[in-house]
């Protein structure tokens, strides 16, 4: 029995949010299976202490699952679309107690490059000449209250409008109820058309003030730039660290889920004075 000690620990209110957006067990399925040998909250308490920390993933602390077991159910979770799921159920739940309706209309969208380390390949990876950064892109959509909808990783040479495109139609597919995204004039152009014709959806764009210098609070951008704040607050995403890309995309949304559990469940009993749970065997996903 794991006593929870680490800041990053789900408490008993996170869980109770996570635990039944989880995946069915393999053997409580028709199929079959065989059980599981850790129990999923370990699993779960253990990618978050790496997207938290920033520890590799071979330094795990002991009184963890073995790294292997974590980072395969990390992998299978991200392949059959899982972690995406919880992350927009828990921004739902977020904006009904915000008294708004459960899906967003409006976003915003913008884009952040970030450092790669010797990790990741030639093949997605480039060098961002505007803000001379050879690594990798973030591309992330949020509402208006800067919950996250949507998050795509690119090589950081490839320019906002191009991968916008592709980050534009993989949120049409995702959330059909939306209809004007705002951004930076990175986005301006034959992006603004192609967006309504092919996909019905209205880009604004809002421009920096002619002949100002240093930190301005622009409308609706702050928003989206304060959530990428938030993810960098993660110390796994200081820099990029993992060889595939959907990886990248993964733990990204782990750290919005850390975001989205710990608003839900704020002022409520603290970790240390939670009861430790007694681990209950669970199955394969």
């Amino acid at each position: 029995m794991r006593h929870r000690r680490y800041p990053s620990d789900t408490t008993d209110d996170e869980w109770t949010l996570i635990e039944p957006l989880l995946p069915i067990a393999a053997c409580d399925t028709a199929r079959g299976g065989r059980p599981e040998k850790h129990p999923r909250r370990e699993i779960v308490d253990a990618i978050r202490y790496v997207v938290d920390t920033g520890c590799k993933w071979r330094a795990l602390p002991a009184d963890y699952p073995p790294w292997r077991t974590v980072w395969g159910f990390m992998a299978r979770w991200a392949a059959c679309g899982v972690i995406g799921q919880i992350r927009d159920a828990l921004a739902q739940r977020i904006r009904r107690e915000m008294g708004k309706g459960p899906r967003a209309v409006a976003t915003i969208i913008d884009s952040q490059s970030v450092k790669a380390a010797s990790t990741v390949g030639k093949d997605s990876r480039g060098y961002d000449p505007g803000r001379r950064i050879n690594g990798r892109k973030r591309h992330l959509v949020v509402d208006t209250r800067g919950l996250p909808l949507l998050v795509m990783v690119t090589p950081a040479d490839l320019h906002d409008s191009a991968a916008a495109k592709e980050v534009l139609f993989r949120l049409r597919l995702m959330h059909p109820e939306i209809t004007i995204v705002w951004a930076d004039r990175a986005y301006a152009g034959k992006l603004v058309t192609w967006a309504k014709k092919h996909l019905n959806l209205t880009i604004k764009t809002v421009a920096r003030p002619k002949d100002t210098s240093g930190f301005i609070l622009l409308p609706r951008r702050w928003v989206v730039e304060r959530s990428l704040a938030w993810i960098m607050n993660a110390r796994r995403h200081a820099r990029d660290y993992e060889r595939l890309i959907q990886h990248s995309e993964t733990l990204i949304t782990w750290a919005a889920i850390t975001l989205m559990t710990r608003r839900l469940t704020r002022g409520k009993k603290s970790l240390t004075r939670l009861p430790v749970t007694p681990p209950r065997l669970t199955q394969a996903a």
